[in-house]
């Protein structure tokens, strides 16, 4: 799907794409209510809205996303729900019946997470797991009895982690996608730190992508 782009948007690229075709392989894309968080350009809002979800709400905490997906919504003439902040923020007390999440996720040499700028999409933290962690203990207040979340990551970030944090908050969770790509500019130039905390083999620039499901009980 071609999409618009404001400059400092973040672009589309393979974790988008695992995240959109988890959402129909999973049989999840004729539900009622769908909310994106970390929406970006809207690419995974309006996949959902063009697979058959009746009403798609869109959250992202940067301002130029909000409007690229704004913008794409009404070229695409989807009427997708854009919202501006941080998380889960903009929809509390709102459920849905799924939650899709990519949120950013790239281990980071500084402990805190950007404020401004592109690499607020992606940087997360030394460890990658600032906005995940936050995630996981959220999302249950905010799925429906039955409901299920789609979150994408790197393997980098820990998927023993999320999946021991979406049980802890009674979410039954697995991983259903995986995709291996290689590295792009931000983890190539990232390459001998993440060597050095261990989270990445000597000589390997290549990194595993995951989709977890996390369901919450009917």
């Amino acid at each position: 799907m071609r999409m618009l782009r404001l400059p400092g948007t973040y672009r589309p690229q393979a974790d988008t794409r695992l995240l959109a075709s988890a959402f129909v392989e999973q049989g999840l894309h004729r539900v009622d209510r769908v909310l994106d968080v970390g929406t970006g350009t809207g690419a995974v809002a309006l996949a959902a809205a063009s697979a058959g979800s009746c009403r798609v709400t869109a959250v992202d905490v940067s301002r130029q996303a909000v409007w690229t997906a704004r913008l794409n919504s009404a070229w695409r003439r989807r009427g997708v729900s854009v919202l501006r902040g941080d998380l889960l923020e903009p929809v509390r007390g709102q459920t849905f019946d799924v939650v899709l999440a990519n949120p950013p996720y790239v281990p980071s040499p500084e402990e805190n997470a950007p404020r401004r700028g592109r690499a607020r999409a992606w940087d997360a933290g030394t460890d990658g797991r600032l906005v995940l962690d936050r995630l996981c203990a959220q999302v249950p207040i905010h799925l429906n009895p039955g409901g299920t979340l789609l979150v994408v990551h790197s393997v980098l970030c820990g998927v023993g982690t999320t999946l021991g944090l979406l049980e802890s908050v009674g979410l039954r969770a697995q991983v259903v996608a995986r995709s291996l790509e290689p590295f792009g500019p931000v983890l190539t130039a990232r390459a001998a730190f993440l060597e050095k905390r261990g989270l990445l083999r000597p000589g390997c620039r290549e990194e595993e992508l995951v989709v977890v499901r996390g369901d919450f009980p009917s």
